[in-house]
């Protein structure tokens, strides 16, 4: 098959074949086992991690596009008698570089590979199965058997401000999106200017007149088509992405991550949605009328979106080469004659070895002939553009029509086109367009910088890796260069890391070098530990110039925060152990302390220059495992970094209380400048033992004066629904620690008052008396 170089592991990269990573919201842990099990939380066994070196590099080559070797295929009737079994040994692994295509036919050719190499792979996959059965049929069924425990019981742990002329006064002091980096603003339901809040609700773009707080009032509620889900405000204009069409897709990823968004990834894959996007932009110099002035249609489904100064880069998501793989095309992987014994045990299979392998000879061919008749129009992405120029409409179509700004893979890991669109909302220029083929992501984005850090993984009894239990996972990184001037992208290299990346939490660029936090494994196994890895742009790739590595055995991450040259890294299997980075020299970070405390954050919020504000779970140590708590919020003092000290800790609720901003940051709202800080809480009590408490005593969100020096003053909270009690474990107290949802999904600080924000209702009030709201809008109204 593909090409393959001499590096220190190769991949064929097979996340399309047979569900190897699950979707957004999909509990692959849903109760605690005992930590000394193991394997993966599911029971499951990951391998043995070997460890890489440190000065491996991905280089760059175009696809492979071998001619198919038709001597190989048997001929029935030369079928001597017996059953000895032909040699077959896997591919050896493609090199995933990215090298930029000369033309469609190059792209269109690379993709038809692509799909040639998942097939073949399939098929030789159901070929060893069915040869297998034939040879030793008492072994059938032996492996499903290993998996019986896969149900075991539950593991231990289980912006700035937008530039819109308000034309009024506004509060002098206001909150503003969570962003990771300063300059770098996050698409959100929810953006604020200290004078209106515009928000998404009810399908429909909707601007409230928020100050004062006393007089607060919705202004206009303007229908958005399909389903809009985030958006950004600036210069008088609202770049809204929707969410167009059926979620169904045909790909288990995709379909399960439309159920709800991946922003946390430990337990959920970070792939899009699935759907269609539509991105439109409206004018709003009359904020009571809204005027849509743009269109975007794109075939693809939106995975991030960054905002620097006025330019809006998009990254967007075209799943498996625009819906297009060997299963979509009705492409069999099992001779129809064989069909019958596929997946079946104890049947006697009537045919010899040598008629077998000349059956799959055959459909092989077969196959090979269909791909090779794959149309462009099936397989390339469609953007089209409609633009409001001098009071009429005009359409553009041809975004992708060259395949100008594509790169190419010579790795099979599905066939996912990803592209980082460039505009700005305010300029009538075309879309500028850079796109690879890989699988999606955690996305991250610096000030001139966008890195793509997409997971890979064996499939399940399918081990495609030249060495597999060498490198049981991997992350390829991709690097584009930002010019939020010129609105363009451009592609920089491609490298790779040992692990799995949680989040874009797990990047951060500091003086042109790019950190990245991963694990290999997962709690409890013995075999889990994670790696710092500083990956720096060399000759067209990211090549790795420093690594710690081994880190915490037996845990994997639950946050990570980059600082400048500092690190700071949460793991966890019965207790939290905070590890402080020295990142001042890339080439040899190093641990340099490191914190031993029940439980374990999820959001790490950098709250000053030595102190870290954090939230997360409290956890209960059983000795040999330990049980998920309450909603935890904590202070670190990290001043002395060889010596950090937890110094003031709150608990919220027992067992089952949930927070949205324990998996998602843009639900955290820390407002330094007064010293307060909002967090979404269903509260419930009643828990102990691995119990849940099922007693939800408020449903809402809570607000506290928080300082490094006295730590936590609750001054109350906005409540959204009443108290409940009950045993339901459907309820709203029955979540587990990774599903952190919570009525209340966001809030605002406008001086001393604050907005609760839920899908329904917006409730305002004085910090200092949040029993009597001054302000309710019901965001349903007509």
């Amino acid at each position: 098959m593909g090409r393959h170089r001499a590096f220190p592991f190769a991949i064929v990269l097979v996340a399309a074949i047979g569900g190897g990573f699950g979707g957004a919201g999909c509990n692959q842990n849903p109760n605690d086992i005992p930590i000394d099990k193991p394997g993966h939380e599911d029971g499951t066994d990951h391998g043995t991690d070997h460890g890489w070196g440190t000065d491996d590099v991905w280089g760059i080559e175009p696809a492979s596009d071998e001619p198919i070797d038709t001597d190989t295929v048997t001929d029935p009737s030369q079928c001597p008698a017996g059953d000895e079994v032909p040699p077959f040994t896997v591919p050896d692994g493609d090199n995933p570089g990215l090298e930029p295509a000369t033309s469609c036919d190059e792209v269109i050719d690379g993709l038809r590979q692509k799909i040639l190499t998942e097939m073949e792979q399939s098929l030789e996959g159901a070929r060893q199965r069915i040869l297998s059965q034939k040879l030793h049929p008492e072994s059938c069924g032996a492996d499903a058997d290993s998996d019986a425990d896969s149900d075991a019981d539950s593991d231990s742990d289980s912006d700035s401000a937008a530039d819109t002329d308000s034309g009024s006064d506004g509060a002098s002091d206001y909150s503003t999106t969570n962003n990771q980096e300063p300059e770098v603003d996050e698409a959100d339901f929810l953006k604020n200017d200290g004078s209106y809040i515009y928000l998404l609700a009810d399908r429909r773009l909707q601007v409230l007149d928020a100050w004062p707080v006393e007089g607060a009032h919705r202004i206009s509620a303007t229908p958005v088509p399909g389903e809009p889900r985030k958006m950004f405000v600036s210069n008088g204009k609202a770049v809204v992405y929707s969410s167009m069409g059926a979620t169904y897709t045909g790909d288990p990823n995709f379909d399960q991550a439309a159920s709800s968004e991946c922003t946390y990834g430990y337990d959920c894959e970070l792939v899009g949605d699935g759907r269609p996007l539509k991105i439109t932009v409206w004018d709003l110099a009359d904020l009571a009328a809204p005027k849509l002035t743009r269109e975007i249609d794109v075939s693809g489904s939106l995975l991030a979106a960054r905002r620097i100064g006025d330019t809006a880069f998009t990254v967007v998501v075209f799943p498996e080469a625009a819906g297009v793989s060997w299963s979509s095309l009705g492409l069999a992987i099992v001779p129809q004659e064989l069909s019958e014994y596929s997946w079946s045990c104890g049947d006697d299979i009537p045919f010899s070895v040598c008629e077998i392998d000349a059956m799959f000879d055959a459909l092989l061919l077969k196959n090979r002939d269909e791909i090779a008749a794959l149309k462009p129009e099936m397989v390339l992405p469609s953007v089209t553009d409609r633009r409001l120029e001098n009071g009429a409409w005009t359409q553009k179509s041809d975004l992708f029509a060259d395949c100008a700004g594509f790169y190419t893979s010579a790795a099979s890991d599905g066939l996912n086109q990803i592209s980082v669109l460039a505009f700005d909302p305010a300029v009538l220029a075309d879309v500028s367009a850079t796109s690879i083929i890989d699988r999606p992501g955690a996305v991250y984005a610096a000030d001139k910088s966008l890195y793509i850090a997409s997971r890979h993984a064996p499939v399940s009894g399918e081990d495609w890796y030249d060495d597999p239990y060498a490198v049981p996972e991997a992350t390829t990184v991709h690097k584009f260069a930002l010019d939020p001037a010129a609105m363009t992208s451009e592609y920089r290299g491609s490298g790779a890391v040992k692990g799995r990346v949680l989040n874009q939490f797990s990047m951060s660029e500091h003086d042109g070098y790019l950190r990245i936090a991963t694990t290999t494994s997962h709690a409890p196994d013995s075999n889990a530990h994670s790696t710092v890895t500083v990956l720096a742009e060399e000759s067209g790739a990211l090549a790795t110039v420093g690594q710690v590595d081994h880190i915490a055995p037996s845990e994997d991450i639950r946050s990570v925060r980059f600082s400048g040259d500092k690190g700071f890294l949460v793991t966890f299997k019965k207790t939290d152990p905070l590890f402080v980075l020295d990142l001042a020299k890339p080439e040899s970070p190093t641990i340099v302390g490191e914190l031993q405390i029940p439980g374990f954050s999820t959001y790490i919020h950098l709250m000053d220059a030595t102190h870290l504000l954090t939230i997360g779970y409290d956890a209960d140590d059983m000795g040999g495992f330990a049980w998920f708590q309450g909603v935890m919020l904590q202070i670190f003092d990290v001043s002395d970094m060889s010596n950090p000290a937890l110094t003031h800790k709150e608990v919220i609720g027992t067992r089952g209380s949930t927070s949205e901003a324990t998996t998602n940051h843009l639900a955290f709202n820390y407002f330094p400048s007064r010293d307060l800080l909002a967090i979404p809480m269903t509260i419930c009590a009643g828990g102990d033992e691995g119990n849940y408490g099922y007693d939800m005593t408020f449903s809402g969100l809570l607000v506290y004066k928080v300082t490094a020096a006295a730590g936590f003053e609750k001054l109350g909270g906005l409540a959204h629904a009443a108290p409940t009690s009950g045993d339901d474990y459907d309820s709203v107290c029955g979540n587990w620690w990774t599903d952190g949802t919570s009525a209340v999904q966001r809030s605002v600080f406008m001086e001393d008052y604050v907005y609760s924000v839920a899908p329904e209702l917006v409730l305002g009030a004085d910090v200092n008396d949040l029993s009597t709201p001054l302000a309710s809008i019901d965001l349903t109204a007509p």
